[in-house]
């Protein structure tokens, strides 16, 4: 037998045991089993000395819960979903680390489902999803969240879910939004700023609401600057560093070429800094240069992309901690509704800078 003391108790483990169980930790730590497990399923119903020390005791011991039995004795599943279809992986993948900090945190999985918000069967597929992986809450996030009947669907199964979007959406109770319009609005002002007349923009699909919000946001500051962009230099991309580079040569290929480009994510910006350097237009120099999201590439980009920093992960962890409390059960259940709003920066960088004199007015 092993001996493992803990506060002056003494719990004997024998050797050949495979698997430490709830019973060794609570003999351990000198509680009840009621206690251990309400320690496990962070109840608020055992006080501080006594959760330290069962929390330290499950550490020692590495004592890690069986999922099954958790769930079997909760009615609960210790999962939560995940819903996107977002082409970008970075964006997906900071989503996902946001979340899954959390669920680390209170002994939750994240399952995590891509799907085609633009399929016809998008809403039996994701009901489906819940329906086999018996999660206790979904997060979804842009363009799926923007499905009204997903969402209806969802509420009339009493799920509990987060919605993630650019803009409030009144089909869910619980909505996290982050702010891009304005965000359009500071990379407007941001080029007014540096003397920039002659302006172009390359947009997301505008069937999307985030493509719309960028673009409204930042055409509306240009017109509070009495300025605007000439038809052919206001394009529409797919998201995509292809499109990116397709409507940089439009932009940049002709005579009356902007001085200045907002390219409305990183992917298209980088487009744009390539087509530049095929056409020996220094940037920003020749040319500035702005996207959005900070990805992690906008840093080691040459130059260095001036963006907009949009916080993912704390988007994600946000989520998660709102479907791992009381609110999620009450917003389900037709109670509390919940909207969160998050500001986006403006990260400057090497990317942008003042007008060519030849374009000043």
């Amino acid at each position: 037998m092993r001996r493992l003391e803990v506060d002056g108790s003494l719990a004997e483990l024998a050797d050949n045991a495979s698997v430490v169980t709830i019973n060794d930790v609570a003999a351990a730590a000198g509680v009840s089993i009621r206690t251990a497990s309400r320690v496990l399923n962070a109840s608020p119903n055992v006080n501080s000395k006594t959760r330290a020390r069962v929390q330290k005791v499950i550490r020692d011991l590495s004592y890690v819960p069986n999922l099954r039995a958790r769930a079997l004795a909760s009615k609960r599943s210790f999962m939560l979903g995940l819903v996107h279809d977002d082409p970008n992986a970075e964006i997906a993948d900071q989503m996902q680390r946001g979340i899954f900090g959390e669920c680390a945190k209170q002994g939750y999985e994240l399952l995590v489902h891509p799907c085609d918000y633009k399929s016809p069967t998008i809403v039996d597929n994701v009901m489906t999803f819940v329906r086999r992986a018996q999660v206790d809450g979904l997060i979804i996030i842009a363009p799926v969240s923007e499905n009204a009947l997903l969402a209806k669907a969802l509420g009339t199964n009493g799920t509990p879910v987060v919605g993630v979007a650019s803009a409030a959406l009144d089909h869910f109770g619980l909505m996290i939004v982050s702010r891009e319009r304005e965000a359009g609005a500071l990379i407007a002002d941001h080029f007014v700023e540096l003397g920039h007349k002659d302006i172009g923009f390359i947009s997301g699909p505008r069937a999307l609401r985030a493509a719309t919000e960028r673009r409204q946001g930042f055409v509306s500051a240009l017109g509070l600057h009495n300025l605007r962009m000439r038809h052919e230099h206001d394009l529409e991309g797919d998201w995509s560093f292809e499109s990116g580079v397709s409507c940089a040569r439009k932009l940049l290929g002709g005579r009356k070429r902007p001085t200045a480009v907002f390219a409305s994510n990183d992917r298209m910006a980088a487009g744009v800094l390539k087509v530049a350097a095929e056409l020996k237009i220094r940037v920003p120099k020749g040319l500035s240069v702005v996207g959005f999201d900070d990805s992690y590439f906008a840093q080691v980009l040459t130059p260095a992309l001036t963006t907009i920093n949009r916080p993912i992960a704390q988007i994600g962890e946000r989520a998660a901690q709102w479907l791992l409390s009381d609110k999620a059960s009450m917003a389900s259940a037709g109670g509390e509704s919940l909207l969160k709003y998050f500001d986006l920066k403006l990260t400057i960088r090497e990317s942008t800078a003042p007008a060519p004199r030849s374009a000043r007015p």
